[in-house]
Parts: structure tokens; C-alpha cells; sequence
């Protein structure tokens, strides 16, 4: 089991919580940041634009990925070309599809085309990546973001899937392949072991960090003492007379 030193997996902290967010930003082991409409909503956030702007003074010199909502690929592409005028720092999320089902292939070449750095999101397939793959630029730094967590929930092994989405995207230098959706610290030893060049996660994944190299015996004991400790409080009783 290595320890935290010996990944080589970049580590995101995947929220919306801006006083989590410069929490993690203070700590070193993490190297960006991801987000999206859904955690924004989540913790009340109405103001999407000023949420943004506010998280990029913050941290201005951590990649951060602010993702488009539009629907249609034209307004899509708009809302791709202000978003990635908020900082140099910013990845542009634009989704695989709409809710359509179209392909947002177009906008991506566009995009990548004029240097707008993109995190390609909600990639399921190895079609997907292999699509998203064609549409990039070699010379513009990109993400691509296959949600291995949600494979897995569907029950398949998500380990080869994204073996061989690295291998889909050797040829491209400046694309970094992101483990999305973990559920548990042992998806990021698996992103490294396949050779994902980043993880993203939420804070209470990445709170298990300092679990690994963790002795199993004092564990478990600690375990134990949970147990015993929570039946003490609660004053269970058992009458064995």
C-alpha cells in the first residue's frame, strides 16, 4: 500500500463549499479543484457567475473547472467563451452531450481549437473518450473526465475502462485523463495504478487520506471501542438473570 508520497495521481477536491474549498487549498497534497451545478444548487449557491469569480480570487493558481449549463450547443459554446475569460486558470466543463443525447464534438474542436482549456465531463464509454480524443487539440491542456465511480455503481469493474482510456489518450501530450465520482479511498489507489493522471473527490474521500498505511489490528480494536463505546452511551441493557 503506498503512502501519500508515492502517488503519482494529481488529487482535486471535487465541492462547492467555498470555506471547505480554501481548507483544502491550504494543503498541498491538493493540486485543483472541480465543481458543477448540481453540488453548487446543493449547498444554495444563486449567483453562479459571482460564486465563480469569488473562488478564482481565492485560488488563483489551482487549475479550477466551472462547468456550462446551456442546452444547445450554440449557447453552449457562448457560455464556454465568458466562463474561460474569468482566469487563466480555469477548464471549461462542457458535458459529452446535451440532453439530447447530441454530441458536443463541435464546440469541443472550437474550443480546443482556440486554446480554451475544456474538462470534458460525464464520460461514461470508451466510444466517448475515443470521440472526445478526435475533437481535441495536441497543443491545448485538457481534461477528460470519465465518472468511474458511476461505472462502477452500475456493477462492472471500471479498472480496465480506464486502462484503456489512457491508452486512447497517449497521443494527445497536454490531455490528462480524471477519475470522476469516487466513493471510496481505494479508488484512488486505483487511479493511480492505472495511470489516471488526476482524481477528483469530495471532501470526506480525500478526509480518508490519512487512513492509508493504517495498521488493521489497532484498527480493528478502535473498531471495538466504537462499538463499545456507543452501547455505553446509549445505557443498552440486557437482562441476563
Amino acid at each position: 500500500m503506498p503512502n501519500i508520497d508515492q502517488l503519482k495521481v494529481k488529487l482535486f477536491a471535487d465541492g462547492a463549499d467555498l470555506k471547505s474549498m480554501l481548507a483544502l487549498y491550504r494543503d498541498p497534497k491538493i493540486k485543483g479543484f472541480t465543481t458543477n451545478p448540481t453540488l453548487m444548487n446543493k449547498v444554495g449557491i444563486t449567483d453562479y457567475e459571482s460564486f465563480a469569480k469569488e473562488v478564482l480570487a481565492a485560488i488563483p493558481d489551482h487549475p479550477l473547472s466551472f462547468e456550462v449549463f446551456a442546452d444547445d450547443l450554440p449557447s453552449m459554446l457562448a457560455q464556454a467563451k465568458m466562463i474561460a475569460s474569468w482566469g487563466p486558470n480555469v477548464n471549461v466543463k462542457i458535458p459529452i452531450t446535451n440532453t439530447k443525447g447530441e454530441f458536443t464534438g463541435p464546440i469541443i474542436k472550437k474550443l480546443a481549437g482556440a486554446g480554451v482549456q475544456l474538462n470534458i465531463t460525464a464520460i461514461m464509454t470508451l466510444e466517448q473518450v475515443k470521440d472526445v480524443a478526435e475533437n481535441l487539440s495536441p497543443e491545448t491542456p485538457a481534461i477528460v473526465s470519465v465518472f468511474a465511480g458511476r461505472i462502477a455503481d452500475t456493477g462492472l469493474d471500471p479498472m480496465p475502462i480506464m486502462r484503456e482510456c489512457v491508452k486512447i489518450l497517449e497521443n494527445l501530450p497536454k490531455a490528462e485523463l480524471l477519475w470522476a465520482s469516487p466513493r471510496e479511498l481505494l479508488n484512488i489507489i486505483q487511479a493511480d495504478e492505472v495511470g489516471c493522471h488526476i482524481i477528483t473527490a469530495t471532501p470526506d474521500v480525500l478526509g480518508k487520506l490519512k487512513l492509508l498505511e493504517k495498521d488493521l489490528t489497532e484498527f480493528s480494536l478502535e473498531t471495538v471501542q466504537m462499538f463499545y463505546n456507543d452501547a455505553e452511551a446509549a445505557g443498552y441493557t440486557i437482562n441476563i438473570a
